[in-house]
């Protein structure tokens, strides 16, 4: 049973890993990823503001989703990606994917992770004291997705 949502409130990390296990006996792998909010200026961002287009968002979690799923044998995934003003050191986004074997659940968590930050429809603003920007995509993130 996948679960995919887009919220405001914060996501635990034991009660996310519970209900994807989903005490399924099939499970040999399981592998999580949280990416928090981070300051890459030296202590000037203030906050960071995460906005969405709900439909679009939802689609492009559920294809990304189905598409790990045919390229690996999953039990079950879980998408968690938060919205709204986050300051520094919040969580933004969970992935937790679940396999019989480790490769399987290592290598769809990263490619989950590569194509949320490449194709799913995130728009991020940064705040400082003097400003407030929106964050462009990076090539960096580009580039890694290109070797799924």
């Amino acid at each position: 049973m996948d679960k995919i949502v887009v919220q405001t409130e914060d996501f635990d990390l034991t009660t996310e890993v519970t209900h994807t296990r989903n005490n399924n006996p099939q499970v040999g792998a399981i592998v999580s990823f949280i990416g928090t909010v981070r300051d890459l200026h030296s202590g000037s961002i203030s906050s960071m503001t995460l906005e969405h287009y709900p439909e679009m968002t939802e689609k492009s979690l559920k294809s990304i989703v189905i598409e790990a799923r045919e390229r690996w044998d999953l039990q079950n995934v879980t998408i968690i990606h938060r919205i709204g003003k986050l300051k520094v050191n919040d969580q933004i986004v969970l992935v937790v994917t679940t396999s019989k074997h480790r490769q399987a659940a290592f290598e769809s968590c990263y490619f989950i992770m590569d194509y949320l930050k490449t194709d799913a429809p995130f728009w991020k603003k940064e705040s400082t004291k003097q400003k407030e920007e929106w964050v462009e995509s990076r090539k960096s993130d580009d580039e890694q997705k290109k070797r799924w």
